[in-house]
């Protein structure tokens, strides 16, 4: 019998901590789950074999930059974003609200949406909540997320109330515009650092029929202690049938204390971004290749790890690469790394299954 697509089910729980499983129309995933990040139809020099190979079982693209290049209706004549990608695994695709974000200088907000102007070529692109959804329902996607406003770390209580506002009123209106139910659609949560502001944007999102989650308007410069608490606060008055899924975080140790506060999913460029800047994270913590201490040890990145990389090169040939500007190291360091992703997700769920997982994270975060 097929499984009906959306169907998530908690098998086991730790605490606060959940695992789980989620049916999308490309397949189920397993929960916790990192998502490896792909904005441009592909996760920086790996193969979609070779992210089989580490164990992913969801990626993450982003709307607005398939939008714009080399857009969405080419990708949809050409079968889809699996196809043109060549990866049949579920994918969930960013709204385009993180860069209201990131590209504040280049945009400019109405209620009715968002205009861009294009890093690629200065043109104007509109993004209505209507729109966002028509492309990601064009791309063919297994997640959805609705068009929010991600607000930088700093902003006072009143400007985020009346963000806020926005962003209500535009998940209501991307929920109206769904036409597909195989592509699931996620709302987000906003309301910066202001617990009163969370609390009541995550309890109107779950008086809505929300496939799934997000918390959103974190890792944007605020302290760690105050990230943890806007997550507690945000989990804590979501539906617990659904999945939770904390946007753009982060850290091994984040991710660790996020799934103790009982998220699900989590995505981020740290591993592979890190990567080409030299550093691998191993079970100690993380070393940095560029450190002219490593040109000489014999040993793998990780005596624990059994990527490609581990296997078959020591420290010091990684740091060779590294320190010649060779791409291979690059290529291998981001191999390793998002091993290391995968296989902290495999034990995370592991340790809630065994009912373990609060003695696991204790000794993780130290």
């Amino acid at each position: 019998m097929k499984e009906t697509i959306g169907k998530f089910t908690i098998s086991s729980t730790d605490g606060n901590a959940r695992r789980g499983t989620l049916v999308t129309a490309h397949g189920i995933f397993n929960t916790p789950a990192f998502m490896p990040v792909g904005t441009q139809a592909a996760v920086k020099l790996l193969s979609p074999d070779e992210l089989l190979e580490l164990n992913a079982e969801i990626i993450l693209c982003n709307t607005y930059h398939l939008s714009l290049r080399p857009g969405e209706e080419l990708i949809g004549k050409l079968g889809g974003l699996h196809k043109f990608m060549g990866w049949n695994k579920p994918i969930l695709t960013d709204s385009g609200g993180f860069q209201i974000y990131s590209l504040a200088k280049r945009r400019k907000l109405s209620n009715e949406g968002v205009t861009f102007q294009s890093h690629i070529d200065g043109k104007s692109v509109f993004f209505s909540p209507e729109r966002v959804i028509e492309i990601q329902e064009t791309l063919g996607v297994d997640i959805m997320m609705v068009l929010d406003e991600c607000l930088p770390h700093g902003v006072d209580e009143h400007t985020t109330s009346k963000s806020l506002e926005l962003t209500e009123n535009w998940a209501t209106r991307s929920l109206a515009a769904r036409k597909n139910q195989n592509g699931l659609l996620f709302g987000i949560v906003q309301g910066g650092m202001f617990e009163k502001l969370r609390t009541r944007a995550a309890k109107h999102l779950s008086e809505q029929a929300f496939d799934g989650y997000a918390i959103g308007g974190l890792s944007v410069g605020e302290p760690t202690e105050l990230l943890r608490e806007m997550t507690e606060v945000s989990t804590a008055h979501l539906p617990f049938e659904k999945p939770r899924y904390l946007m753009g975080v982060g850290t091994p140790q984040d991710i660790v204390a996020s799934v103790m506060l009982g998220v699900d999913m989590f995505d981020c460029v740290i591993p592979t971004r890190n990567a080409r800047h030299g550093r691998a994270y191993i079970e100690q913590g993380h070393i940095d290749l560029t450190n002219s201490v490593f040109r000489t040890q014999d040993q793998p990145l990780d005596s624990a790890c059994n990527c490609y990389c581990c296997k078959n090169f020591s420290r010091a040939y990684i740091a060779h690469l590294i320190h010649s500007n060779e791409l291979l190291g690059i290529r291998l360091l981001t191999i390793h790394n998002l091993c290391f992703y995968q296989r902290l997700m495999a034990d995370i769920r592991a340790a809630i299954s065994n009912r373990r997982f609060i003695e696991f994270s204790r000794a993780f975060i130290g």
